[in-house]
């Protein structure tokens, strides 16, 4: 028990202070930042790159900014059902939840955006520091697995085959997709088995809510990739399963070990190393990622924008010293 006391103080004072990013992330995120302004300088050029902007009308880029926030909502609609009656007061304050952590998500450094969402769970929920990063996991990992699906499907349009419907349908059998209930006799003692209990409640309450969260998962990625595939299309000439193949390229940049300031310079890298060996000149590809990161960027900060204006509800001020282990 009082080692369980002390893992709640300590997220509790975790979720009191918001840490973005410790100083060396950002002298690291900084110069990824300056080397893709210089790489632009020195290979396309900032004037030829930014030309297809100054073509485009919004009536063309407002289907991608539209589906791209329509992915902002349907994240704030699964974290309700992720939570479910736990999350007191109005929907309006989880969207604004949802937003400003996947804003910080974009724009912080080295993944530290992560952070926000357990610190507003504290913040606007009650909701503890551990239990909620732990949710957080299983969420990214429902993201991952849907990924790897799009992969499959990519490979597909690549080169038809049923091999790659057997192979959809295996990796849908790896999904866990039963209740938390029976696992609990599972964990054992000890710092290993604490870990592991916390991630088990953590884990959604039944097999239909676990359900109801992967379709949302799959909406979610199904309206992002197909905004990004239709803006990346615009600026790079490929074909339509390369460029799903550089917007995956795009979001798993989110899993390299290093991230720079507002991803600047691991986004690129990432685009850049999936569509080269597709047969997209280097430049070119270069040249895509960087607007298509323009795009996300500056959908990010209107969106984010938007969410502080938000209302927050009359009994927010009452939840902040309210605290749930879970």
């Amino acid at each position: 028990m009082v080692g369980d006391r002390g893992m709640i103080r300590s997220a509790q004072s975790e979720g009191n202070r918001l840490r973005i990013g410790r100083a060396r992330d950002w002298i690291f995120g900084g110069i990824l930042v300056a080397a893709v302004i210089a790489g632009v300088s020195i290979t396309v050029g900032w004037a030829p790159l930014l030309a297809p902007w100054r073509e485009s009308s919004l009536r063309e880029l407002l289907p991608a900014i539209c589906l791209t926030a329509l992915s902002y909502f349907l994240r704030a609609v699964r974290v309700r059902e992720y939570f479910g009656p736990r999350l007191q007061g109005p929907f309006v304050r989880v969207l604004r939840l949802s937003v400003l952590h996947t804003t910080a998500n974009n724009l912080l450094p080295m993944r530290s955006g992560e952070m926000v969402f357990p610190w507003l769970m504290e913040r606007y929920f009650g909701h503890g520091f551990l239990g909620s990063t732990a949710s957080l996991v299983w969420i990214r990992l429902l993201d991952l697995h849907f990924l790897g699906l799009i992969g499959i499907l990519i490979l597909n349009l690549r080169a038809p085959s049923w091999f790659w419907s057997l192979a959809a349908l295996f990796w849908l059998a790896l999904l866990p997709l039963a209740g938390r209930t029976d696992r609990l006799r599972l964990c054992g003692t000890g710092r290993l088995g604490k870990v592991l209990h916390l991630m088990i409640e953590a884990a959604p309450a039944s097999a239909a809510r676990a359900q109801r969260i992967y379709i949302w998962t799959a909406l979610i990625w199904i309206t992002k990739f197909i905004a990004f595939a239709l803006v990346l299309q615009h600026f790079l000439p490929a074909q339509l399963w390369q460029v799903l193949f550089g917007v995956m390229g795009a979001e798993l940049s989110s899993v390299l070990p290093f991230h720079g300031v507002a991803g600047a310079g691991s986004y690129e890298v990432a685009v850049v190393g999936a569509l080269v060996p597709l047969g997209i000149d280097a430049t070119t590809a270069f040249a895509g990622a960087v607007n298509l990161h323009l795009f996300l960027l500056g959908v990010t900060l209107i969106l984010g924008a938007l969410a502080l204006l938000l209302p927050m509800g009359r009994d927010s001020a009452s939840l902040n010293g309210r605290i749930d282990s879970r």
